[in-house]
């Protein structure tokens, strides 16, 4: 069990109490300060037995005891201060462990003409001639650029072209990020200016989108294809230059108002290389920032981490190196993810953006070096590269189960992959949010009604016994815990309020609160300090109006998040 590797105990109530913690140092150089007794509550520690007290005490930046209020009181001596639960839930703090931070910063002020801003097809089209509009007022040279176009969300569902963009923004430079940040949308200015045409050919991970005559149509797939255009981009470029830590600042606090602690940034280096580290380090230095970040660094940025000798789990308890992270394919509903079979009523089988030769030699790199991997996998033919990657590292005398790799999105899942994974202790990453708002089209336009049971399979790798985990992959899919645990255990669709995608995969509330508490801690190899409320870890935590095991399940997501504390201090307080 966790706690027997710290110095507290267990008395015979089932409190959980430090011992010997006045005047201790945390693992930071942290000296104990004031003690605060939250009482009058619900307590969820989610240790292993899943236990539920009645109050909680804190000293400085770390958890002093859980237990009953004369319990805590005992273990927390002298002068504390007193704050009243009136009722409320308290929680740890719960780990988003999969999004963008530099995407969030970087070009979250973009503007967003996806579906839940734009239902229609022509919607976005207006939107884009409004972004045109304000652009032209800015000078000659600003492009037109937005965020989260999602075309098999929209109705109807359509790619956006050069014979789209280029009658409405026919003079300035035009780009749109997809939603699933896999694809990206340009118009013909923007090609010249890139130096692409007809003849130019596809970059290794990336595909240019082509009419049937070979003229290339704007649509650019992967980010060898697109991320190089973007960066082109002066403005994108002074962003990250001079403005991109005030805005990481804000991104912690929209997660500190969700409750959220800790985030895993999924592609750190892919703006600016190794630099981003130090990015992330200045958003720390006046106290202003709200959530830790774990930085997975993103493979094609490697050597810039290599020549500034980055190493797994360099940082502080505020910044940290967490692993390493490979994108071997696409997005299932870009049609990009790898498939065993084509997707329906198609001969497209989607791409390999790392070949699975190219995984193996990089797994084995990385992997043999001691790194924790993060690798992506959408489509089924993408996980059994991954597999196969993982085999041979463990023939090559890799611990691969001491690294606790993670296969990120992990979304279409067979048994025998399931089984494959348990054999190397994986963990699964799902983007759960792909059954809510994506489960009609999955079934509909990518996998069918058979295959599309196979997606996001939380409750076979809970019966599995795997460590799983539930993401947003923000901005792919809001940010917002609360709204994913609330679809883990009811796996509704969006568009289909009464339909339920693949109800065998639904899961208790406890096991959706684990996945984004301890077993996301733990996915991340920082179960000692973090995702759960016992003695000796740091004072991360979140208090909530309701209990989410209580409420009915579709409501969990409208449950309020009260006040937010990371570091012992507190970071949000609700209205």
């Amino acid at each position: 069990m966790l706690w027997t590797r710290r110095s507290f105990v267990r008395t015979s109530s089932g409190a959980l109490v430090a011992l010997a913690l006045p005047g201790c140092v945390g693992r930071d150089g942290v000296a104990a300060g004031d003690t605060v007794i939250f009482h009058n509550g619900v307590v969820l520690p989610v240790d292993a037995a899943f236990s539920q007290h009645a109050a909680m005490a804190i000293r400085g930046n770390r958890i002093l005891a859980v237990g009953d209020i004369e319990t805590v009181r005992r273990a927390a001596g002298g002068r504390a201060r007193d704050v009243d639960l009136d009722g409320r839930t308290v929680l740890p703090g719960f780990i988003e462990p999969h999004m963008h931070f530099a995407l969030k910063a970087g070009l979250g002020h973009l503007p967003d003409i996806g579906p839940f801003q734009q239902p229609t097809f022509d919607a976005a089209l207006a939107a884009i001639g409004e972004i045109r509009d304000a652009a032209a007022r800015v000078g000659q040279d600003e492009w037109v650029v937005g965020r989260q176009f999602d075309p098999i969300l929209l109705e109807p569902p359509r790619d956006l072209t050069t014979r789209d963009l280029d009658p409405i923004v026919p003079d300035r430079p035009a780009f749109f990020l997809n939603a699933s940040g896999h694809i990206a949308y340009a118009n013909s200015r923007t090609l010249e200016l890139a130096g692409l045409d007809r003849s130019s050919t596809d970059p290794p991970g990336g595909e240019y989108g082509r009419y049937p005559d070979g003229a290339l149509n704007g649509v650019l797939y992967g980010q060898a294809a697109w991320l190089p255009i973007l960066l082109s981009n002066q403005s994108i470029a002074d962003r990250m230059a001079g403005g991109f830590a005030e805005a990481g600042i804000g991104v912690g606090d929209e997660a500190a108002a969700l409750g959220i602690t800790t985030v895993c940034d999924m592609a750190t280096g892919g703006l600016s290389g190794a630099g981003e580290l130090d990015l992330y380090r200045q958003m720390y230095s006046d106290g202003r920032m709200n959530a830790r970040i774990r930085a997975y660094l993103y493979q094609p940025a490697a050597d810039s981490f290599d020549q500034a000798r980055v190493n797994p789990f360099d940082g502080d308890a505020f910044v940290r190196v967490a692993g390493f992270k490979v994108v071997s394919d696409g997005s299932n509903q870009g049609f990009t993810g790898r498939q065993r079979e084509p997707y329906v009523g198609t001969d497209n089988r989607g791409l390999f953006y790392v070949e699975p030769d190219d995984l193996r030699a990089i797994v084995l790199d990385r992997a043999g070096r001691g790194w924790p991997m993060a690798i992506h996998g959408n489509g089924d033919a993408a996980i059994d590269s991954i597999l196969d990657s993982m085999d041979a590292a463990v023939a090559a005398g890799i611990d691969v189960r001491a690294l606790r790799v993670r296969i990120e999105h992990c979304s279409i899942l067979h048994d025998d992959q399931i089984a494959r994974m348990q054999e190397h202790g994986m963990v699964p990453s799902f983007l759960i949010n792909h059954v809510h708002y994506w489960g009609h089209v999955m079934r509909d336009e990518v996998f069918g009604p058979e295959k599309v049971q196979l997606l996001d399979r939380s409750a076979s790798v809970e019966r599995a016994g795997l460590n799983w985990v539930i993401h947003s992959d923000a901005p792919v899919s809001p940010l917002g815990p609360l709204h994913m645990i609330r679809v883990a255990v009811v796996r509704d669709l969006w568009k289909e309020p009464d339909t339920i995608l693949a109800p065998d995969e639904r899961v208790s509330v406890e096991a959706a609160i684990r996945a984004q508490t301890i077993s996301a801690a733990w996915a991340q190899h920082e179960e000692e300090e973090l995702g759960s409320l016992e003695p000796g870890k740091l004072a991360d935590f979140v208090i909530l109006e309701d209990d989410p095991r209580t409420v009915e399940p579709t409501l969990i997501g409208d449950i309020a998040v009260s006040e937010t504390w990371m570091d012992g201090v507190r970071r949000f307080a609700g209205p």
